[in-house]
Order: structure tokens, then sequence, then C-alpha cells
């Protein structure tokens, strides 16, 4: 085990420099790291308790999920039946419920055998996630089952959690955190903004992006509901006025390839919107079919603007005006891109950390760190004099290499990360007494120096090994369990017992085996 071949030593001392040179930009003030050639993108990210930053808990209304499920079927199912010849009538939603009518008691088995094609399986939840029921020989109900509605409120938090993720990323803002918390909550931490309402109205608009036909040019907001038509409020209009547009949208947000904050021919602030393949053709249809009506640009359930199509609009974009500023018209902009949400979000509890007050936690750490590093290292000294100094080098190198690794996947380092630093100083060490307790008893027994030392390093290779495969284990629960400052000290504390085990064995084992093949040495005071 004291053999070490030169391209061993060469290996080994290659790779720990590789770990200290990537952990040099993490050191350095990000002014000067961003003219290092390649290593400017590889550091390591303040989390928000050092940096300071804002931190939302969203709650989310998933009781609007069934209703959006079912109408988003009622639309499938239209499409379906349209395709297949089949009329029904009095289809809507209620409660959550599709009910329709087939109008041909033919095409009635036709028609339920459409219905049912279309109940899947909420696997995580086990079962349909669809009833279909009939009735009379022409009424067919659909009903959505608990485990439907459970797998749509997963699957629309699991969507919410992405189209945050992309509208913070928008920003160009570094490492945001957001995580699900139970069924229906997501926190977010945004290290570096200061602005929690800048952050609430980026990621709390819901961005929900339709284009309707005017039906109705004014009227009361209380006027009673007509089939086919609902009443919004319109920005053009005063309070307690609305306009009655078709309900089904001929156009929504999913079709948007693309947004830009713009100015449109009477140099107003607008927005940009571009279409796919798919909704420039739809978009082009319905202008060429309605020209001369009203159509209205509804974002969020309120009216932006209701301009009249003058001629069919076939480039496949579209420019919304409105009383927009610079800033608030590429806030909707990035909102649009990103995608809609499925659910309404609201902010339960807000926090913003300054950042002084990340500095003087970054300061305390660091002392800390030092001084728990300084203590080890005069005691590995005491206790084990040269064999000591190559456990304190090992320790120092130790400390560089996890800053690396974490540079290298640009990970976020955290006050409980620092509380892990400090802990790995610790543990670093334990293999070294480990081996040099092993070393001692050797000696006392007879043995040579060399044998004593091939034999500590030997005997106490599997106990290390088991030590640190046990912390592994409780590290990794953590990370995969733990969230926020659970999972940043989990990841510190991984890094550094894979880390820690390489340099407290391997590499000082080679600095050992270098000075006693250099030296010969008779005895060794350990």
């Amino acid at each position: 085990m004291l053999n070490f071949p030169r391209w061993k030593v060469w290996s080994i001392s290659l790779l720990l420099l590789l770990g200290v040179v990537l952990s040099v930009p993490s050191f350095l003030p990000s002014n000067i790291a961003s003219r290092i050639p390649v290593l400017h993108a590889i550091h390591v990210n303040l989390g928000l308790d050092l940096a300071g930053g804002s931190q939302l808990l969203l709650e989310a209304e998933t009781q609007d999920v069934a209703r959006q499920r079912a109408e988003n079927m009622e639309d499938v199912l239209r499409g379906e039946f349209r395709r297949a010849g089949i009329n029904v009538s009095q289809m809507g939603t209620s409660n959550g419920e599709v009910r329709f009518l087939v109008d041909n008691p033919a095409q009635f088995d036709a028609a339920t055998t459409i219905a049912r094609n279309n109940v899947g399986q909420a696997t995580r939840f086990g079962g349909a996630d669809w009833t279909v029921s009939v009735a009379d020989g022409r009424q067919i109900t659909m009903r959505q089952t608990d485990a439907g509605v459970n797998e749509g409120i997963r699957q629309a938090m699991e969507n919410a959690r992405d189209v945050i993720d992309r509208r913070i990323n928008a920003l160009g803002t570094l490492e945001p955190t957001i995580i699900q918390q139970g069924a229906n909550r997501i926190l977010v931490q945004v290290p570096g903004m200061q602005d929690p309402d800048a952050l609430k109205r980026l990621i709390g608009r819901t961005a929900r992006l339709e284009f309707k036909l005017v039906e109705v040019d004014q009227a009361a907001c209380n006027t009673p509901r007509r089939p086919g038509i609902q009443f919004l409020p319109s920005d053009e209009l005063p309070a307690g006025q609305c306009v009655g547009v078709q309900s089904r949208a001929m156009i929504n947000g999913e079709q948007i390839a693309d947004a830009n904050q713009n100015y449109d021919d009477q140099n107003r602030v607008a927005v940009q919107v571009r279409f796919n393949v798919q909704g420039a053709q739809r978009f082009a249809q319905v202008t060429q079919a309605n020209v001369h009506r009203r159509f209205a640009i509804i974002l969020d359930n309120r009216i932006i603007s209701a301009p009249v199509i003058n001629d069919a609009i076939l480039g496949g974009t579209a420019s919304i005006a409105g009383s927009f500023t610079v800033e608030s018209a590429n806030a909707l902009a990035i909102a649009l891109r990103s995608g809609r949400l499925s659910v309404d979000l609201h902010v339960v509890e807000e926090r913003t950390v300054g950042p002084d007050l990340g500095a003087d936690s970054i300061r305390a750490g660091i002392i800390a760190c030092i001084v728990a590093t300084l203590a080890v290292l005069v005691f590995m000294f005491l206790s084990y004099g040269r064999f000591g100094l190559y456990a304190d080098f090992a320790v120092l190198i130790n400390l560089f290499v996890i800053v690396g690794v974490m540079g290298l996947f640009n990970g976020t380092l955290t006050l409980p990360g620092i509380a892990g630093f400090v802990l790995t100083v610790g543990t670093a060490v334990d293999a070294n007494v480990l081996i040099y307790e092993r070393i001692r008893e050797e000696r006392r027994k007879g043995r040579t120096v060399i044998m004593a030392v091939e034999n500590g390093y030997k005997e106490a290779s599997r106990t290390i090994f088991e030590a640190n495969v046990t912390h592994a284990i409780a590290a990794l629960i953590m990370l995969l369990l733990g969230t926020g400052p659970v999972k940043g000290f989990a990841i510190v504390l991984l890094i550094g017992i894979a880390t820690s085990v390489f340099t407290a064995v391997t590499f000082t084992r080679m600095l050992v085996a270098r000075w006693i093949r250099a030296k010969r040495p008779s005895d060794i005071h350990i």
C-alpha cells in the first residue's frame, strides 16, 4: 500500500490541484472573477441567508383545478365529436362535471365510446381519472374521480413550479430556490433580489392570455349570464361596465411562441406576441372570417383592449397595447414567454433578508470556520508531530477542494452549509486519528516502521470506509427528504465526506510513503 509509482503521484497531485484551482473564482470579487478565462462561470453562489434577498411562500387555489379540467375535457370532446360527425347539444360544465345530449340516438354508442376513450389512469393515486355514466339513451355525464382531481393538482403544481423557475431565470437572477411544500404550496427564495413586491408581480400573475370575439360592446357587469357569453371588465370602460365576449377563446396563451416588449404604430409601449404555427393558422382563419368585428385581448379575465379586425391578420403576430410602462410590459412579456400558471397563487408569507445581515452571517461563519480549523490543526500537530502536519495539509487541501466541487456545479452555499464546512473540518481528521493510532499500536507490537505504517493504513481503511458510509447515508436522506437549509447542509456534508476520505487516506498515505522512501527512518515519533 506504500508503493506509489510516479504516474499515481502525478494523478493525485493534479487532481487535487484542479480542485484548488476551481475554488479560486469563489474567493475573488465578482468583478475580478468574471475576467478569468474559462473559470469565470465556475463559482459558488450564496444562498438567501448569506447574500440577502426575498422569500415568498405561495399557496395555490387548487379548487379551480377541477373546473379547468372539466373545461379542457369539454374542448377535447367537442373536437372529437366534430371530427366524427356526431351532433351533441346542451354541452356544458358544472361542479367539475361535463354533461351533454346526443341528438341522434343511433350515434349514442359511438359518443359513449369516445367519452370512455378519454378516461385515463391517475397512476400515482390509483384508479381512473373520470367516470362515464349514461341516462335516458341520450344523456352522457363525465365526472372526475378524487384520484383524477388529485392527479390534476399534482400536475398543476409541477407546472406552476416550472413556470416560476422560467420567469425568475428570465431576469438573470442566479440560483433561485423553488421548492414544493405539501400538496399546494411553493417556497421561492431569490438571493440578491431585495424587492419582494417586484417578485410578487412577476410570479403571482397568472398570465392567462386569451383572444375572444366580442358579442356585446357594453353592458352592466351584473347582466345575467347568457349561453356562450361571459361578461368581463375592461380597461377601456368605467367601473361597473363590462364587455360581453364568447366563452370559448379563439386563441390562448398556449399557442404563443414568443413575446417581447415593443412599441406600436402610435409609439405606445406594447407587447408584441408571436404565435406558433398552429396559433398563426387559427388566428388567420378567425380574423379572415370576422373582418369588421371586434375581438377582445384578455389577460387574467380582464380585457386590455378590444380593437376592430380591419383586415385578416396573416403574419402570425399581434401587438397588445394598454396602460403599460416599459417595466410592466417587459414583465408581461416574460410571463407570457414562460407560460401561464395553471393555478392562481397568492402569497401567505414573505420575508426579506438584507445584505447587511447576510454579510454578518458570512463574517461569523468564516470566523467559526477559521477558529475550528486552527484548533484542529494545532491539536493534530501536538498529538502526532510530522504525521499531524500531513493531516493538517490534507485538511486545508480538502477545504479548497470542497469549494471547487461546489463551484463546478454552481452550488449554493447557505448558513447551514457553513456549519457543514465546520463539521467537515472536525470529521476530516477522524480517518487520520484512526490510522495514526493503529500505527502506534503496530509499533508497540514491535513492527518495523514500514510494516507499522502499511498495516496502519490497511487495517484502518475498512473502519474508515464503514464510518463514512453511515455518515453518507444520513446526509443522503437529508438531501432527498430535506428542504432549503437542511438540503444545503446535506450537500456540503456529502461533498466533504467524499473529499475528506480521499485527502485523509490516499493523499496523506502518498506523503508518508514518499517521506519514508526518501529518509528510510529507523523509528518514528507519533
